[in-house]
């Protein structure tokens, strides 16, 4: 039942639920949210007993959210605002995973009831972006990123072709309350001893750069980062990858047009009780020296499989947003000698001495 599920309800609330479900072992924990448009939306959490594929849940305390909010609200608050809105205390749900589908109903205290067949969100399965045809080589890949208008794209390197996905989502968590109610206090707590900067989690903009923070040390977050130079995307590319003799074997560099994204969609700087969304995050660079030699910024997601939530936004849109390119893996020790001379080395973009141990061992070992 792990996972994150999402479709339209039938029933007397119609509109998108999404359910996100996380394995606990012994059991199952998430948070379930419908989200009708012109209505409020209803929140409640999911905990079941054991880890079968079927349970029913009797009197789930609910709770509320105005339209394309993300606080929560009891019932008399809610009421108070919307006085001719009938609004339950608890509902009994039912739910079945039947294969890659999560059938869901229930009825509320007051009598309403809803159904509906909801899909797992897929984005640990194979990328089906295509790579622009005309930018195979290293040299067209030069000519493609100087043609480029300055801030209009970001650009993300990554050392396989893998559908964009956050380390969060990676990890087979899904409940982004849960992360962020448990897992991020206890980080907090015992990463303040080792950071200079106490930072106040109340304050949105410094859990965003605590947040940022974690990601750039290897904490899974929601976050994606990106940086503003398609040639630092291409050096976190080949970073890590070691050549190949195939030419099929290639490294993905993707470039997303951000300035077109934020003129055509809200950026949300919330993932609990908030629609699916896809949105930038440029946060502070609290204790973080690494944010400015690589261009630094980052995406927040609340989507498992980001590409076909951009691939829908496209399409209703009428437009292109993310493309790929794919490079050679075998073209990585001339690659990464020219992007030296660039100044684009693990010394320049990692400040510390493990940057500059790995940027020595890249100078005196290019033959590994």
């Amino acid at each position: 039942m792990e996972g994150q599920w999402i479709g339209v309800t039938d029933g007397d609330t119609v509109g998108r639920l999404i359910v996100d479900i996380d394995d606990c072992f012994s059991h199952y924990e998430g948070m379930a949210r419908l989200l009708a448009k012109g209505e409020p939306g209803i929140v409640c959490q999911i905990v079941t007993s054991d880890r079968s594929d079927s349970c029913k849940l009797q009197a789930i305390p609910l709770a509320w959210l105005e339209e394309g909010q993300t606080v929560l609200l009891g019932r008399e608050n809610i009421s108070a605002k919307y006085p001719d809105i009938s609004f339950p205390e608890t509902a009994d749900v039912e739910m079945e995973k039947q294969g890659d589908t999560l059938k869901v109903s229930w009825k509320s205290s007051v009598g309403t009831r809803g159904s509906a067949f909801l899909k797992r969100s897929d984005g640990g399965s194979p990328s089906d972006l295509k790579p622009i045809a005309t930018v195979k080589t290293w040299d067209t890949f030069k000519e493609f990123a100087l043609g480029q208008s300055p801030g209009k794209y970001v650009f993300r390197g990554q050392p396989e072709a893998f559908k964009l996905r956050t380390a969060f989502h990676r990890s087979h968590r899904k409940d982004l309350v849960r992360y962020t109610v448990k897992d991020i206090p206890v980080a907090h707590r015992l990463l303040t001893a080792r950071t200079r900067h106490i930072f106040d989690l109340s304050r949105p903009d410094e859990q965003g750069a605590f947040w940022n923070l974690l990601q750039h040390h290897g904490y899974p977050t929601p976050l994606l980062d990106w940086t503003y130079s398609p040639f630092v995307a291409a050096f976190f590319a080949y970073r890590r990858r070691q050549g190949a003799n195939s030419p099929s074997d290639m490294v993905r560099i993707f470039a997303f047009d951000k300035d077109q994204w934020e003129s055509d969609f809200n950026q949300i700087q919330a993932i609990n009780f908030a629609d699916i969304h896809f949105s930038f995050l440029e946060a502070l660079a609290i204790e973080n020296p690494r944010a400015i030699p690589q261009q630094a910024l980052s995406t927040l997601a609340n989507t498992d499989d980001i590409e076909s939530y951009i691939r829908f936004r496209e399409s209703e849109k009428g437009k292109t947003y993310l493309y790929a390119i794919d490079l050679p893996a075998s073209s990585r020790r001339e690659i990464m000698i020219e992007l030296s001379f660039m100044g684009i080395t693990a010394g320049s973009l990692f400040p510390g001495l493990d940057g500059a141990c790995e940027d020595l061992r890249g100078r005196m070992f290019h033959q590994q």
